[in-house]
């Protein structure tokens, strides 16, 4: 893994003071980049990106992954233009597709999706290159926009534009149109050697090799000395995904049956009561298909897997009761 970049993923499992430590300490330890997550309504992306780059100074901090549909491509521009005022060169914007049932909840009919990206992408990219954009697509609407600066240097803004892709289809686009893709979590490596295959169709339509196309991965990294201990960890997220998100669990080889057993005990949102019980169905071999979890060794080991099946950067999502005992595990440097 010495060889390999790392990256550490946040959701809201940890206070954003204490998940400020735990990225100054990722970039003491050598990793790559930081990846915040913006999936639930719980806590939104951009805020605590703000305040990793701000106590930090060489670590890249992306977004693991806002939507493109409750986002103005102008506000996504000018945002993410803000985050590289703050920390230049080191900003990555991840952008996602949503998901149902919580977009219908809000209100967005996620039509289209593949359109909806390409357009997201193509406008944000322009804006963020210091370019004036007159766009007129099916989801974009844009007449002579430019990010207007004023009082600070004009200049193009050096932010990568990474796609949080899915399914196949997704998987092509994102191959033809952005710089990386933020590989899915709680799929299996199997599920990669297929990604892998459509990313290059993709990247092929756009006169490129799959190498030009960045690929870090989400990983669930449940690690701890109780090996017990960190599959149920693993087994309780799992658990929540095989609920809210059966698409990404049988795409990955989760028999549909499980899925509706799991559909049947689960409502959306969740209680922590129905998630702890539905836990009980899903089996380790299920647990460890899915998620690096378990001693150091193992854990390493199964990240290995998924980096030797096409991700080019693991982003590790701290499950167990010990974040930093988790990036020592992965650690490039020594200190």
């Amino acid at each position: 893994m010495t060889a390999t970049p790392v990256a550490l993923y946040l959701q809201d499992k940890h206070p954003i003071r204490d998940a400020m430590t735990y990225v100054q300490y990722a970039e003491e330890r050598g990793f790559h980049a930081v990846w915040q997550a913006e999936s639930r309504l719980v806590r939104e992306a951009t805020v605590p990106m703000a305040a990793f780059a701000a106590v930090t100074d060489t670590i890249k901090v992306g977004s693991g992954v806002v939507n493109n549909w409750t986002r103005n491509p102008a506000l996504l521009a000018a945002t993410f233009s803000t985050l590289d005022d703050l920390a230049p060169g080191r900003i990555l914007l991840g952008i996602g597709a949503w998901w149902d049932p919580l977009a219908k909840k809000v209100g967005i009919d996620r039509v289209k999706p593949l359109n909806a990206m390409r357009e997201t992408v193509t406008a944000v990219r322009a804006l963020l290159a210091d370019e004036t954009v007159t766009f007129d697509g099916d989801f974009v609407h844009l007449d002579g926009v430019e990010l207007d600066y004023v009082h600070q240097e004009r200049r193009p803004k050096e932010v990568p534009i990474y796609v949080g892709a899915t399914g196949m289809k997704m998987m092509e686009l994102t191959g033809e149109i952005a710089d990386g893709v933020v590989l899915n979590y709680l799929v299996s490596p199997s599920y990669n050697e297929r990604a892998m295959e459509h990313l290059a169709i993709g990247a092929d339509r756009a006169g490129r090799s799959v190498d030009d196309v960045d690929r870090p991965q989400l990983i669930v990294c449940s690690l701890a000395n109780d090996r017990e201990e960190a599959l149920d960890a693993a087994r309780l997220l799992i658990t929540q995904y095989l609920g809210q998100q059966p698409h990404i669990m049988k795409a990955s080889g989760v028999p549909q049956e499980l899925l509706d057993e799991i559909g049947s005990v689960l409502t959306w949102p969740a209680t922590a009561e129905q998630v702890e019980a539905a836990s009980k169905l899903v089996p380790d071999d299920i647990v460890q298909m899915l998620a690096a979890a378990g001693t150091a060794d193992e854990c390493r080991e199964k990240v290995a897997e998924y980096v030797a099946s096409g991700c080019t950067c693991p982003i590790l999502y701290p499950l167990g009761p010990d974040v930093r005992a988790m990036i020592d595990a992965f650690a490039p440097a020594a200190g």
